[in-house]
């Protein structure tokens, strides 16, 4: 049984917060990208955004 009578409702909710969410890659892209990103002396972050733009200005550009 939990006591919630000194609780306070609302406490922590924040409604403009942002939540990214992890993305979990397969093992053979993991080890392409790290590999790639060593040979380009650049962060993993770095790699997968800069892939994941130029795949989407592919998209978009086929959307013609």
């Amino acid at each position: 049984k939990y006591d919630f009578s000194k609780g306070e409702q609302g406490k922590f909710y924040h409604p403009d917060v942002v939540l990214k969410l992890p993305i979990y890659l397969d093992d053979d892209l993991v080890a392409f990208i790290e590999e790639y990103a060593k040979e380009k002396k650049a962060d993993l972050q770095t790699v997968v955004n800069d892939i994941l733009r130029h795949y989407k200005e592919m998209l978009q550009a086929l959307k013609i």
